[in-house]
């Protein structure tokens, strides 16, 4: 893609950085945010976008649930990308729930309404969702196809985030929901598993039997390009790995390809004690996302990086030796 105009929902966190620095060279990217001064995400600061790259980005500031200025910059762009909508990252308390609940109709609805509104609508737009929208799978592989729902919480969130989606009258924008598994770069997800390595705490968490599905980000701003540039495909795509594996391969893997040998388990009953310590959910790495992109791959779509092992060296390159070794 170039010289498009991309605008990116969102897009201050570790996911939306990458794309901008995938996307930002060769066309013009705004970036929705709720505060346009730099804020505080989950990334390293080598990951930080020069001002180089920033050549062609700029900010523009929304609340993420009402009209504004920033809707006048969706008029004539080649694509729109919504990532916005509140971590996973936390207690499940009601009130949390309820604002992971409304971060993301909000967002989704109130971009629906700038669309209408626009002149010359996007030609594209990607809402993002999730892959933990299918069940705790060890049985079998989910897909587009035959993929199965349980009625617990995250599968609620990501139910209501498509239904949403879908329900935006955009006769003129073409839309896809990219169902992202667990989203592999230099920074993001990455840091806390660089932590664990540091400390000698990298070996599997509980069984390690659970599954593990994933994918580079490259492969993910490259699904995207692949979708803008074939005017025949829209709905929903799994954006993940080809080949999932399980919890203690990408434990092991990780740790092959970053010199760590030695790596003690976390079980169960320490991740369920740890996760409340740490404001968190332990589903989060319990859960088994066992998930495979059937519908991009019937569109020809090839993944640079469709194994583990090369996904993670490509990534390990970019990260300074000290991130993930305590000496």
């Amino acid at each position: 893609m170039k010289n498009k105009k991309i605008i990116i929902a969102g897009g201050t966190g570790f996911i939306g950085e990458e794309m901008s620095r995938y996307f930002g060279n060769e066309n013009d990217i705004t970036i929705l945010t709720r505060n346009v001064t730099h804020q505080k995400t989950n990334r390293n600061n080598y990951s930080f976008i020069s001002n180089d790259d920033k050549m062609n980005l700029k900010y523009r500031q929304w609340d993420g649930k009402t009209l504004g200025e920033w809707s006048k910059c969706l008029d004539g762009a080649d694509l729109i990308i919504n990532l916005a909508g509140k971590t996973v990252n936390c207690r499940y308390t009601e009130k949390n729930k309820r604002e992971i609940f409304d971060s993301r109709t909000n967002a989704t609805k109130v971009i629906g309404e700038a669309i209408r509104n626009c002149t010359v609508p996007p030609k594209l737009w990607i809402n993002a969702s999730s892959a933990t929208i299918y069940r705790h799978a060890t049985d079998k592989p989910q897909d587009e196809y035959t993929g199965e729902f349980h009625n617990d919480f995250s599968v609620q969130v990501c139910q209501l985030w498509e239904k949403t989606f879908y329900e935006q009258r955009t006769p003129f924008t073409r839309k896809a929901a990219l169902r992202m598994a667990i989203s592999l770069g230099p920074s993001g997800v990455m840091i806390p598993y660089f932590n664990l390595l540091k400390f000698g705490l990298g070996g599997k968490q509980a069984s390690g039997k659970q599954m593990y599905s994933w994918v580079h980000l490259k492969d993910t701003c490259r699904m995207i390009e692949w979708l803008y540039e074939h005017k025949e495909l829209e709905g929903t795509f799994n954006c993940c790995s080809p080949n999932p594996v399980t919890n203690k391969t990408f434990m092991d893997t990780l740790r092959r390809v970053t010199g760590n040998k030695f790596g003690l388990p976390a079980y169960e009953w320490m991740l369920r004690l740890g996760a409340p310590i740490i404001g968190t959910e332990a589903e989060l790495v319990l859960k088994s996302r066992w998930v495979i992109p059937t519908k991009i791959l019937e569109t020809g779509f090839e993944f640079k990086y469709p194994f583990l092992e090369d996904a993670l060296k490509e990534i390990i390159s970019k990260v300074p030796r000290m991130q993930y070794h305590l000496f």
